[in-house]
């Protein structure tokens, strides 16, 4: 059985490439939003053409990336969303208010100072991992039944 895995959340750490170089033989596709953080910013106005104002230049570029993330998210069997600690990621928690909506698996990723402010977010989860590592290990469960060891 082959997952479609979305990886969705904050860019800043390589939580991403460990997921998927820890996920290397299962049945697993991974996708995501654009992680290059100008080019998320910038290509609303670089595609459809610049705006003076920020806000129209910022809402240019999410309408677009919204095209990626609802696909992908849409598409996923299972929807893992990681919150870091360094910035407050309101697209984050977007993403998984939008997955859950549609019944999607849902799994989040955040450490334990953030616990108290996700505490909705981590209710409408499957599972609530504290590392990459403990992605891999639920991905590598639901397509073999293996445990950890």
């Amino acid at each position: 059985m082959p997952l479609n895995v979305y990886l969705s959340g904050e860019i800043h750490t390589n939580w991403r490439e460990q997921i998927i170089e820890g996920a290397q033989g299962l049945d697993v596709t991974f996708n995501s939003a654009v992680t290059d953080h100008g080019a998320s910013d910038d290509c609303g106005v670089a595609i459809l053409g610049s705006e003076p104002d920020k806000y129209w230049h910022d809402r240019k570029g999410a309408l677009v990336n919204a095209i990626r993330t609802r696909k992908g998210i849409e598409d996923a069997d299972v929807v893992v969303v990681r919150f870091g600690d360094k910035y407050k990621q309101w697209n984050a928690a977007f993403d998984a208010g939008y997955a859950a909506a549609l019944g999607k698996s849902l799994i989040i990723l955040h450490g334990p100072d953030i616990d108290h402010p996700l505490k909705e977010v981590d209710a409408a989860a499957l599972a609530v991992a504290k590392d990459p590592r403990q992605v891999v290990e639920i991905l590598r469960y639901v397509l073999t039944g293996a445990l950890p060891g």
